[in-house]
């Protein structure tokens, strides 16, 4: 009999080994494997929760008017950009979207099967693609960590269903040229897919979006989870090129993805209070340099800050080393970098999502060891 799909391990259960070794310190083990935002979200999001009357009716699929509404003015105020709301839909988050969207897509053009995804990225990118049963196709990177498009070739791109970017990268902190990416996208009848849930936290230069560069051909993916700490409330939206739009939201209405009604009502609180934002940049800036240079002193590897996003990425030489001696020496858990392509084997990822005191307590085992 033929064998079907097997899924393989989920990468983060791979790090299981090694927590009893950082559980043996008091205070037990620092989580900083997965960008999980561990920081509070604002008191009036919260609030709102509970104070829509929202939860014994099905939400609309696209998105309550007030949270496309709250969408659109944050793009307006953001990236100074103008997007019509019927351009705009929620998601359950921006990972459901990453995953679900090639096998919509290919609904769309059955003649095509491949799906383009940095090398070195988020593990979903490719997952979507094969549970799409399209062919992932890693495009390889830049210098500078943004996609190399000369290097995809005729027949990849002829096949090509799709293109993801994602700026601020993860797990490289690394910025794509969005500019050309959607010249290249548009040229070549090729779509792209920019997810740019780490944009509030561009340290380098402004945040950018792809839709600063025309509607047309591109859809850019948003997420309330790393901007706001709403990770558990799984609240996202997508916009971008009208057709593109218009056919997502009629497939996903179908398919019942309903973001919960008084999610989406902390989302519009959310969405319309940046405050809160400039003080969650604040904190993520201190806790990476502060983990840059403890990190740095003790493993003797440099370590430099990212051009965007919340994590440390860095050559370690053997990550799932780095990893086991940081769990047994720092009582810390951090990605080896295979995780994310296996370009970046000899690489580590850590994710400072952890509160200062936690932080604080890693510097302190290390300084002292």
């Amino acid at each position: 009999m033929t064998q079907g799909f097997v899924p393989p391990p989920y990468p983060y259960d791979r790090l299981d080994r090694f927590k009893p070794l950082a559980n043996k310190f008091e205070g037990g083990l620092v989580d900083l494997s997965i960008g999980t935002p561990c920081d509070p979200p604002a008191p009036a999001v919260i609030a709102a929760l509970s104070s829509s009357n929202s939860e014994r009716g099905y939400p609309p699929s696209i998105g309550s008017d007030a949270l496309r509404n709250a969408a659109q003015a944050w793009m307006q105020r953001k990236f100074d950009i103008s997007v019509p709301t019927s351009q705009i839909a929620a998601c359950i988050g921006s990972k459901e979207f990453v995953a679900t969207t090639p096998q919509y897509m290919k609904l769309r053009t059955p003649e095509r099967d491949t799906v383009l995804f940095p090398a070195v990225s988020y593990p979903t990118y490719e997952m979507g693609a094969i549970l799409a049963g399209c062919r992932p196709v890693a495009v390889p990177m830049t210098a500078t960590g943004g996609l190399d498009t000369s290097k995809i070739s005729n027949s990849d791109i002829k096949r090509a269903l799709m293109i993801w970017s994602n700026s601020p990268n993860n797990p490289t902190g690394a910025l794509d040229d969005l500019k050309s990416l959607a010249s290249w996208g548009r040229k070549n009848n090729v779509p792209v897919f920019s997810d740019e849930c780490y944009v509030e936290f561009t340290w380098s230069r402004q945040p950018e979006s792809i839709l600063q560069h025309s509607l047309e051909g591109v859809v850019a993916l948003h997420s309330l989870s790393k901007r706001s700490n709403l990770a558990g409330l799984r609240v996202g939206f997508y916009a971008g090129d009208k057709e593109i739009i218009n056919y997502l939201k009629e497939v996903r209405k179908h398919v019942g993805m309903l973001v919960p009604g008084p999610a989406q009502a902390a989302a519009v609180v959310a969405l319309s209070d940046d405050d809160h934002v400039v003080q969650q940049r604040g904190v993520y800036l201190r806790r990476l340099e502060t983990l840059a240079t403890v990190l740095s002193k003790w493993s003797g590897f440099n370590i430099d800050l990212p051009s965007g996003g919340f994590y440390l990425w860095f050559d370690a030489k053997d990550g799932w080393a780095f990893a086991e001696q940081l769990a047994a020496v720092g009582g810390a858990l951090v990605s080896p970098g295979d995780f994310y392509g296996a370009g970046g084997a000899n690489n580590v990822r850590v994710a400072v999502v952890q509160p200062d005191n936690k932080v604080a307590l890693v510097a302190s085992r290390l300084t002292r060891e």
